[in-house]
């Protein structure tokens, strides 16, 4: 499989402290790829990184082919890349519906001087519902945000990043702060999205990254110890020490 993104050697220091240190691993098309590690390896800042977020001092980041690394973080987003669940905020006042036609629209390059015609453009709704239905939330697309779980939150998150058309989506914990049942389903809509999406998915949940996972990158103080299949991962003696313990062997 040919690779969607591509990061080389990334580095990025906080001070005397490096995040990444010569972090690397490769997101082929339609692959859904975790990375894991413990808390401070540098998982989150590596996405930061690939999103534009915050820019490394050394490395490159590749996304199909070409060099992004010094792409601007909003126009990144137009090339086919979509960070989830810090895309965009929500409006906890608007519906879900227009919250999607707002990202639908934003995508378009298309302002209003006040929201309301949000609320008959057809061309922004029709499309929003079909986001919404991805995710599972057809039935709630006139509730309120305020309105919504934790879990459904995050499930409106993820239509926002679908409504960017991207071709690469950065999940960035997902899973984090879920009951039981809400990462169960959120493990499924995951699943559901899996070869139509190149999907980097940073992830605690170990039961949900071994579910879904078609290959693993682990990050240790920055830097790519291991890049391998979930059972190659599970198998690793030093992954097993620095991260996983036992119960996952």
């Amino acid at each position: 499989m040919s690779a969607q993104l591509s990061i080389r050697n990334l580095e990025k220091a906080f001070g005397a402290v490096k995040a990444t240190n010569g972090a690397n691993l490769e997101l082929a098309a339609g692959e859904l790829h975790a990375i894991i590690g413990p808390n401070g390896a540098g998982k989150s800042t590596l996405i930061s990184q690939i999103a534009g977020e915050i820019r490394p001092d050394k490395g490159q980041i590749l996304f199909a082919g070409q060099d992004i690394t010094a792409v601007p973080a909003h126009e990144r987003p137009r090339l086919g890349l979509a960070r989830s669940f810090q895309v965009s905020q929500l409006y906890p006042d608007f519906s879900l519906l227009e919250n999607v036609a707002v990202a639908i629209a934003a995508r378009e390059g298309r302002t209003f001087g006040m929201w309301s015609p949000l609320g008959r453009d057809r061309r922004l709704l029709d499309p929003a519902r079909q986001y919404l239905d991805q995710v599972g939330l057809g039935p709630r697309a006139e509730h309120l945000v305020s309105e919504l779980s934790h879990g459904e939150r995050r499930q409106l998150e993820l239509a926002l990043a679908l409504a960017q058309e991207a071709s690469v989506l950065l999940l960035d914990e997902p899973m984090a702060g879920m009951g039981a049942e809400e990462s169960a389903r959120m493990t499924e809509l995951l699943m559901s999205l899996k070869g139509r999406y190149a999907i980097l998915l940073v992830e605690h949940d170990m039961d949900a990254v071994f579910a879904l996972a078609d290959r693993i990158t682990v990050l240790v103080y920055g830097q790519t110890i291991l890049t391998g299949s979930v059972d190659e991962v599970r198998s690793n003696a030093q992954v097993r020490a620095a991260y996983l313990g036992e119960e996952h062997a």
